[in-house]
């Protein structure tokens, strides 16, 4: 039987460097693919529809809420975002293995939903940091950058619904950690029951 991809939930706070590990993953592990949520903010300089996110408006979003097309979906900061259902699971199903760079909110939803799925949480190596990295990203208004610094301290609480935290201080490092959570989760027992590879041919 063909193994089952595995699905890899990563979030964190604001700032932690979710996106940045997840790039540096990407460019090292060709076999693994991203799955593009969808959102309605505006896009950021850089970004690409179809690339970093599908961005679309909010009627566009309520209709795929209604026909139940999102594995998950969450509202932050006054802006919708969602991750496509079929995409994820036709990839999964194929063996593939898939990177969900999700929001807490979201990640909580897809552990109810899809429970064998591998959730690693993001953590800046001291909240000093956190800001610092905030402010660099030059997006954010004085209002809006209260509302994220203050909003980490709460979600880093959430830090124990996780399976694994990997503190990215090193981005090089936080990827390796990564990496080999990976590598084991693959050779969990439970995993490889599940697909008959201890089954005997003709039993």
């Amino acid at each position: 039987m063909q193994n089952k991809g595995l699905l890899i939930v990563i979030s964190g706070p604001s700032g932690a460097g979710k996106g940045t590990i997840c790039k540096a993953l990407l460019e090292k592990n060709k076999d693994i693919k991203i799955s593009v949520s969808c959102t309605t903010r505006m896009p950021r300089d850089g970004e690409i529809d179809g690339v970093n996110y599908y961005f679309i408006n909010k009627e566009k979003f309520a209709e795929m809420i209604e026909k139940n097309d999102f594995l998950e979906y969450a509202t932050v900061y006054g802006n919708y975002y969602g991750t496509p259902r079929s995409y994820v699971e036709e990839e999964i199903n194929k063996g593939n293995d898939i990177i969900l760079e999700i929001d807490i909110q979201g990640a909580l939803m897809v552990k109810e939903r899809y429970p064998e799925g591998v959730f690693i949480f993001i953590l800046p190596p001291s909240m000093e940091e956190l800001k610092n990295r905030i402010i660099k990203r030059g997006s954010e208004t004085e209002e809006s950058f209260n509302k994220r610094f203050s909003a980490a301290y709460d979600e880093i609480k959430y830090m124990s619904k996780y399976d694994y935290a990997v503190v990215n201080d090193v981005v090089e490092d936080a990827v390796r950690k990564v990496e080999s959570i990976i590598v084991a989760e693959k050779c969990r027992c439970n995993r490889m029951l599940k697909t008959g590879y201890f089954e005997q041919e003709g039993k």
